[in-house]
């Protein structure tokens, strides 16, 4: 009898569970502040009430919930400060490495990534929002994989999971995924030319327009932000 691989090993229940609301409260399928039962939740994705407490309570250690009593679980708001807080973060780490990547980088591979990001966005959709963003993710991860610091590029991963929930409300306000697949083909091309300070600059241009974008398109009371 064969061994099953490390891949074809099925997903826990509560995995499936996390890797469910994760994705619904980055899509903003549950938007921020809805009340999030653990009776009803296990209910719609066919699991017990175990394996869905457990995920909401990883999912409480990644700030995505807040357990509330007598109201059970809600989904957290995206406020004021944490916008800030996470963008001015990517600020002082992403520029720096694009002008560590430049002149390290495999164009080819960063073309495939940014191919991606620039068909996967339907403005007004959700899904197709995170999509992007998972490509954005991906694009922005391999940058500062280049820079050659392992360390550096977790951080920046983690920032950027962080950002997505964000950059999803925004994008359905202001589609801005155009102008950052432009973006992106400008920064490969000082990447793959070595301009370390053009690099960097437009990685610092990139991130500071997305974090307006996101303030400005926040502003709706409905929107689930809170000061």
């Amino acid at each position: 009898m064969s061994l099953m691989t490390p891949i074809e090993a099925p997903l826990s229940l509560t995995d499936r569970a996390l890797d469910t609301l994760r994705r619904e409260i980055l899509a903003t399928q549950l938007a921020p502040g809805e009340t999030l039962s653990e009776a009803a939740t296990a209910q719609r994705l066919g699991l017990g009430k175990a394996p869905v407490r457990a995920a909401l309570a990883r999912l409480a250690e990644e700030g995505l919930v807040q357990a509330v009593p007598r109201r059970g679980w809600v989904v957290a708001l995206v406020t004021i400060r944490d916008i800030h807080e996470v963008f001015d973060l990517r600020l002082l780490l992403e520029p720096e490495a694009a002008r560590r990547a430049a002149g390290r980088v495999d164009a080819e591979k960063l073309r495939e990534l940014d191919a991606v990001c620039a068909a996967g966005h339907r403005p007004g959709d959700a899904d197709s929002a995170l999509a992007f963003l998972e490509a954005n993710r991906a694009f922005h991860v391999a940058v500062a994989e280049l820079a050659g610091n392992t360390r550096l590029a977790r951080q920046i991963g983690r920032l950027l999971d962080e950002s997505t929930r964000m950059l999803v409300l925004g994008l359905q306000r202001r589609d801005r995924s155009g102008e950052m697949a432009h973006e992106h083909l400008a920064l490969i091309e000082a990447l793959a030319l070595g301009e370390r300070e053009q690099a960097a600059r437009i990685m610092h241009e990139q991130v500071e327009a997305s974090r307006a974008m996101v303030l400005s398109a926040l502003t709706a009371p409905s929107m689930g932000i809170a000061i």
